[in-house]
């Protein structure tokens, strides 16, 4: 499995939650939010820094700051091409 922190992908890029770290609070809200596994997430933009990091969630936008996205892991989805 192709499995990475949300932080390493890049704009554009999907991948499917496998699961939140962390502990308390920080992680009950992103689960709040819509952040449990088999969730289809996608890296829409990264602030001038690279932080926050804007993603589309369940047809929403969130931002996360860097060190929050670290600590959802997810599978990275791979690019399917057509051959023609």
């Amino acid at each position: 499995m192709n499995i990475r922190k949300l932080s390493e992908l890049k704009t554009g890029e999907k991948g499917i939650i496998e699961r939140v770290t962390g502990v308390g609070r920080f992680r009950q809200r992103l689960m709040e939010m819509g952040f449990v596994p088999g969730a289809e997430i996608v890296v829409e933009k990264f602030a001038p820094l690279r932080n926050p990091i804007e993603y589309v969630l369940k047809g929403y936008h969130v931002s996360l700051r860097h060190d929050e996205a670290e600590k959802v892991m997810v599978r990275k989805l791979e690019e399917q091409t057509e051959d023609h």
